[in-house]
C-alpha cells in the first residue's frame, strides 16, 4: 500500500463514521445557489422540456468595453454568471435588467433584448443552454428595412 493511502482511507473511514451516528463533518465542499427559478428575469414563465435528447453547452462570452450587442433571442433556456465586469440588458418591451460581477441571471427564452457594455473593460459572462440536441443557441434579430437603409 502506498503511503498516501495509509491517510486517505482512514480519514474516509472517519468521515463516513462520523456521518452515521450524526455528526457531520466540516464540509468539505460549498455550495451557493446562484439562481434557482422557474421564470426567467423578465418573470416570463421558462418553457418545458421536449422529449428530445437534451444537450447542455456552455460558453464563456466576453463583451468589449462601450459596445452594444445585437438584438437577439435565445430558443433554449439558459441561465448566467457574471466573473467580471457589468452589462445593462434591455428587452424589446422596455425592461431593463443591470448585473455585475457575481450576480447569476436567468435569461428570457424567445423574447427579444440585448446588452450593453457601457463601462471602459471587457464583461465576462459564464453561459449555460440547455435545450434539445442541436438548437440554436442564439438568434440575431432581423435588421428592419429602416436601419438596412441607413
Amino acid at each position: 500500500m502506498k503511503p498516501i493511502f495509509r491517510h486517505v482511507i482512514p480519514a474516509a473511514v472517519l468521515l463516513c463514521a462520523a456521518s452515521a451516528i450524526g455528526h457531520d463533518p466540516e464540509p468539505l465542499v460549498k455550495v451557493q445557489v446562484l439562481a434557482k427559478s422557474t421564470e426567467s428575469w423578465d418573470g416570463t414563465d421558462l418553457p418545458d422540456f421536449s422529449d428530445a435528447q437534451t444537450e447542455v453547452t456552455m460558453l464563456k462570452i466576453t463583451i468589449a468595453p462601450k459596445s452594444t450587442m445585437d438584438m437577439h433571442k435565445h430558443p433554449v433556456i439558459n441561465a448566467g454568471y457574471m466573473l467580471s465586469g457589468a452589462l445593462t440588458v434591455h428587452s424589446e418591451n422596455g425592461r431593463i435588467l443591470k448585473i455585475k460581477e457575481g450576480d447569476a441571471i436567468v435569461e428570457m427564452v424567445d423574447r427579444w433584448h440585448y446588452g450593453v457594455n457601457e463601462s471602459d473593460r471587457p464583461a465576462t459572462i459564464l453561459v449555460t443552454y440547455f435545450g434539445p440536441f442541436g438548437s440554436k443557441l442564439s438568434i440575431k434579430k432581423p435588421a428592419t428595412t429602416a436601419e438596412r437603409n441607413q
